[in-house]
């Protein structure tokens, strides 16, 4: 059993090619996903995914990379995450890699979805590049400690990682960690706990080796788990077990046994 805490089916990349996408993942060994938010305007596809097939979910944020969309309010993440479907708030955060100049925007919108998702609930899905030190700061003003959440697609230093989990966040690691020039990364995911860890695609971006450089999508989270195997010289279903019990620890609305439905 495998997990993808992490994708965007509903990108053009992957959305006309869902019953390939879903052939993947029974052929792998992938048995739910998280289809995840990058705007408000884009949401309905994103809840749509969940509602049509039994194990994908969905969460409801807008990105920090989309300085020119309406900004969201506190009470309509709220209300957007009603939605039994719906399992996190996010994707939020922050990134100064992409956007350059003053990024207070930023911060105020991220400060608004953590708000959100302490009012009702949902753990977040946190983005975080070049950012890491008003990331942790923000995080601990607004106390986002008291919902918890998941650092996705982490390419952080083990320091940083640590401050994360100190604040009761998972570590999500992406096809990145198969990359060859990835040797800090690899390191962070030889040190995380077993239990503080999740696996995720971020498809259809981020292709892991074999495949880098291919769309991605969740099937092939399975190469992602695999390494992190071989890296901490563990069996595979040990890495399988642990991210899927995990993901079902911090995200308690999703139904572990909706792959039935498959």
């Amino acid at each position: 059993m495998l997990v993808d805490s992490h994708c965007h089916l509903d990108f053009p990349e992957l959305a006309g090619e869902l019953d390939a996408v879903t052939a993947l993942m029974r052929e792998n060994g992938v048995t739910h996903a998280l289809c995840v938010s990058v705007t408000l305007q884009d949401f309905p596809r994103v809840r749509a995914l969940a509602e049509r097939f039994s194990n994908l979910y969905a969460s409801v944020g807008v990105h920090p990379d989309y300085p020119d969309v309406p900004e969201v309010t506190v009470e309509e993440l709220e209300r957007l995450a009603a939605h039994p479907r719906v399992i996190a708030i996010g994707e939020t955060g922050l990134d100064y890699f992409r956007i350059k100049g003053d990024c207070e925007w930023q911060r105020e919108r991220f400060r608004r979805h953590i708000r959100a998702s302490r009012n009702c609930g949902k753990p977040l899905i946190i983005h975080m590049r070049e950012a890491s030190a008003d990331t942790l700061r923000i995080m601990g003003e607004e106390r986002a400690q008291e919902v918890g959440g998941v650092m996705h697609c982490f390419t952080e230093t083990w320091e940083v990682a640590q401050a994360a989990m100190d604040l009761g966040f998972y570590i999500s690691f992406s096809g990145i960690v198969t990359f060859k020039n990835a040797r800090a990364l690899k390191e962070v995911a030889q040190r995380v706990p077993l239990g503080r860890m999740l696996i995720e695609t971020d498809s259809p971006y981020l292709a892991p080796v074999p495949y880098r450089g291919q769309t991605n999508q969740p099937g092939m989270v399975k190469y992602v788990a695999e390494e992190i195997a071989r890296l901490r010289e563990l069996p595979l279903a040990d890495i399988g077990t642990s991210t899927s019990r995990n993901f079902f620890k911090l995200f308690k609305s999703a139904d572990a046994d909706s792959h039935r439905a498959l």
